[in-house]
């Protein structure tokens, strides 16, 4: 090492006698500062080659491109999804953990193979003791025998993380299942808007005929066309929006499902609207059940044992412990004397006096973790309750609203096919129609609202709990 680094300096001397002189007196003679920027206002310029970001492998489905249903999405995005291979190798992490903890019940081992040549002094004559060379193989064993539990516990507390982060990873798993959920109904909410849009922009234009042959037969004014050519320009850019929304939201379903957000996707729609149903549990019982089952809950609740665990460890860590340590070595001479074989065996008593109370402190520390582990246990709990709760009653709200926006759309729509045939026959004013085809197009939309309220407090609900078996919406078509 020193000789290398001797060698650099000398060649950077050497090659820039100024240059290398500055940075042994900035204080940076490794020049460092080329990782930050000169200054804070001024821009990084990177001087070496910065790695390149690639791309993650993407699985797809097989065959030729279909419209997706809500099934294939969500199996795309559990094999695509980061978070999930993120989680997983954070429990594969924490089992390892477990291992390393119960590793120390075994007895460590250790083989040796050193070579050595020494001149010494004989402490008797005081003489130059000629050059000695010795090698050969030796063994070491250490076995703790007696700890007052302290192994135990940290074994304890790693079995406690490992619960945790697979639980963890089952919750990221629906975390992924419900972003998928909520990107897909939003694509199909705007997808039928889109379609509304579509729909009154081609009533508009229909109203602008008629109020055009209106005012040739002296029926109807040049207002009258304004008015209607104002209403078919609100309706494109509404639809023009709309349109905009939907790659919008198709590029979030994209992400979500773990594609590249240009790819196009494209969904199955339903293939009739969502088959209301109350949902017959209890509230009690859902939060019974959320209590039991939803994999974050009970992680925390692992969590919070695993670091009271690490804090009785810790509380054992200043106890004596008791070790047996033996070894064997066969030592042999670079000269003609025969080789000699040692042994040792020993049984020791372990006995910490004074730490600087390093080990006081560190207990303290403990307790604090666990009781902050605890708290957090405990605010889950509450905020488990409180989505329920609030998801519950979204739900219901919003199947509630599904069957007056029906009704509401339904009248709408009567009444503007009936103030356009009024209006065609002569009677009635433009902005009676127009009014009558804006008040349509706002049940509509309403409705589109009302189902994807619906299909997301379905959603909402379902990982509040975390399960996915309470309701299902509608089937899709193939």
């Amino acid at each position: 090492m020193l000789p290398g680094l001797a060698g650099w300096v000398v060649t950077a001397i050497v090659a820039s006698p100024g240059h290398s002189k500055d940075l042994l007196h900035s204080g940076d003679p490794f020049n460092t500062d080329r990782y930050v920027a000169p200054a804070p206002n001024l821009r990084w310029e990177s001087s070496i080659a910065l790695p390149e970001v690639k791309a993650p492998e993407r699985a797809r489905i097989s065959g030729a491109p279909a419209p997706l249903s809500l099934p294939q999405l969500t199996e795309l995005a559990l094999r695509n999804n980061p978070k999930t291979r993120q989680a997983w190798a954070a429990a594969r992490a924490a089992a390892a953990g477990v291992g390393i903890e119960q590793a120390d019940d075994l007895p460590s081992v250790t083989g040796l193979w050193n070579i050595n040549r020494t001149q010494g002094v004989s402490q008797t004559t005081g003489l130059v003791v000629p050059f000695q060379t010795r090698f050969g193989p030796a063994i070491s064993l250490n076995y703790v025998l007696f700890d007052f539990g302290y192994g135990d516990f940290q074994t304890q507390a790693a079995e406690y993380r490992a619960l945790a982060a697979s639980l963890a990873q089952n919750r990221v798993l629906q975390d992924v299942v419900f972003q998928v959920e909520q990107a897909y109904y939003l694509v199909i909410g705007v997808e039928a808007l889109v379609r509304v849009n579509e729909l009154t922009l081609k009533n508009t234009q229909t109203a602008h005929d008629a109020a055009q042959r209106r005012r040739e037969s002296g029926l109807a004014t040049v207002a009258d066309v304004y008015r209607t050519e104002t209403q078919v320009s609100q309706a494109q850019l509404n639809l023009t929006r709309s349109r905009g929304e939907l790659e919008k939201a198709r590029g979030q379903l994209a992400v979500a499902v773990g594609l590249p957000v240009n790819d196009g996707l494209k969904v199955q729609p339903l293939s009739s609207p969502p088959q209301i149903k109350e949902v017959t549990t209890s509230m009690n019982e859902l939060l019974e059940r959320a209590k039991a089952g939803r994999p974050d809950l009970v992680a925390s609740e692992a969590q919070a044992r695993a670091a009271r665990a690490s804090a009785q460890a810790s509380s054992r860590a200043g106890l004596p412990s008791i070790d047996v340590a033996g070894g064997a070595a066969r030592i042999l001479f670079g000269d003609n004397r025969p080789g000699v074989s040692t042994y040792t065996v020993g049984l020791n008593l372990r006995i910490p006096l004074f730490t600087g109370f390093r080990d006081t402190y560190r207990v303290r520390q403990a307790e604090a973790q666990a009781e902050q582990a605890e708290a957090a246990r405990d605010a889950l709990y509450q905020q488990t309750e409180l989505e329920v709760w609030q998801s519950y009653y979204d739900l219901q709200t919003a199947g509630g609203a599904i069957s007056s926006t029906d009704s509401q759309v339904k009248s709408a729509e009567q009444t503007a096919q009936a103030t356009l045939a009024r209006y065609r026959a002569g009677f009635g004013s433009i902005l009676d129609l127009t009014t009558a085809q804006l008040d349509e197009s706002n049940a509509r939309v309403q409705q589109i609202q009302s189902y994807l309220n619906w299909f997301t407090a379905l959603a909402r609900l379902n990982f509040s709990i975390g399960v996915s078996d309470i309701l299902t919406p509608a089937s899709v078509k193939k």
